[in-house]
């Protein structure tokens, strides 16, 4: 059973992202929103752990979040609109959000 990732907290300040990815699943998804999207820094040591979970194809961040804290996304992160963020959580099973 697929399931989409909702991670909204700072990979800085916070051990969140590291708890989901050590459960993400080859068939789930990963949606970054809110200061989660920090972690999608080239260099940082998230970036590199979400690069191994980008692997998958299914890396997302909310688009409106990473410009308005100016950060350009690599190709292997796909970005979504709030119309889109409603359509993976229809197109997964379930969706596990992060609080």
């Amino acid at each position: 059973m697929a399931t989409l990732h909702v991670v909204s907290h700072s990979p800085f300040s916070d051990g969140r992202l590291n708890s989901c990815l050590r459960v993400l699943g080859s068939q789930d998804g990963l949606l970054l929103c809110g200061d989660a999207v920090h972690g999608l820094q080239k260099g940082s040591a998230a970036w590199d752990k979400l690069q191994q979970a980008a692997t998958n194809g299914q890396l997302y961040a909310l688009q409106e979040d990473a410009s308005a804290r100016a950060i350009q996304l690599d190709p292997q992160v796909k970005p979504v609109d709030y119309p889109g963020f409603v359509q993976l959580s229809l197109d997964f099973d379930k969706v596990n959000t992060w609080l």
